[in-house]
């Protein structure tokens, strides 16, 4: 039997004259994939955990229009950034977290301009701030001791500086952290930004998927640890073909952490 974890909505708490702490911004691969749905509900049941007063926008929430955008469409981008920022500034939203990059970019870096102005923080940034209030608790559990190499998701490392955060976290877990060749300014891209997730990429020698998942097996990891859904899909496409998947798992910050304490 599936257990169901309450998350409330932003109506709901308007309905009551109440405001949350956070707006957790879920985003399109974490309500609508199958694998960042696992993503959502471990990051949820963190927050659950150290008491985080949080609400979604539900059905309320649109996609932030980063593919839109980044594939050339600036119109329709602008059409879903606005209507996003009309819901949210009719709630008075000033706190946003998301688990994932490319909606923290965008909510972060595109959104001002067009009159949406908020704290946004990657969940790896969140769960770091938890942590350090005393909220949360981080420790090694199943993972102690496994080694585990972290791939820098783009919009996260390069556009957005935050490299420590999910490393800090990960060092929590009591693992043994050990960096690809390339990783943080350095880090090589999954394949899947700028909209090619969604699109077969383009005939070429290697696909670029496959050239950072032999980074990351170059470093004989037991978990690719990631802090994105679309480097997650990518990662995994990469281990299935190089035919690890038995041994090597691709898992999220998130999901180590709410695993490692068996929530």
């Amino acid at each position: 039997m599936a257990e169901t974890v309450k998350v409330p909505t932003m109506a709901e708490y308007m309905a009551e004259g109440k405001k949350p702490e956070v707006l957790f911004w879920v985003g399109c691969a974490g309500s609508f994939d199958d694998r960042a749905k696992k993503i959502t509900k471990a990051f949820v049941k963190l927050l659950h955990n150290a008491n985080v007063d949080f609400a979604v926008l539900g059905t309320e929430e649109s996609c932030t229009g980063d593919p839109a955008k980044r594939a050339g469409n600036e119109f329709l981008f602008q059409m879903q950034a606005v209507t996003n920022i009309e819901v949210m500034n009719a709630y008075e939203i000033k706190k946003v977290v998301t688990a994932c990059p490319h909606c923290f970019n965008t909510l972060k870096n595109e959104y001002p301009s067009l009159g949406g102005e908020y704290e946004v923080m990657h969940h790896t940034q969140f769960l770091k701030s938890l942590l350090e209030e005393g909220r949360l608790k981080v420790e090694g559990g199943k993972f102690k001791g496994k080694r585990i190499t972290f791939h820098d998701p783009c919009y996260l490392g390069r556009a957005n500086n935050v490299y420590e955060a999910p490393r800090d976290l990960l060092r929590k877990l009591e693992v043994e952290l050990i960096e690809m060749k390339r990783c943080k300014r350095n880090g090589l891209c999954c394949g899947a930004g700028g909209a090619q997730m969604f699109k077969e990429p383009e005939p070429g020698n290697k696909d670029v998927n496959i050239e950072r998942t032999e980074d990351a097996l170059e470093t004989k990891p037991d978990i690719i640890a990631a802090g994105c859904p679309f480097c997650n899909t990518m990662m995994t496409d990469g281990i299935k073909n190089k035919e690890k998947e038995e041994t090597i798992q691709v898992l999220d910050v998130a999901e180590l952490i709410a695993n490692a304490q068996d929530l």
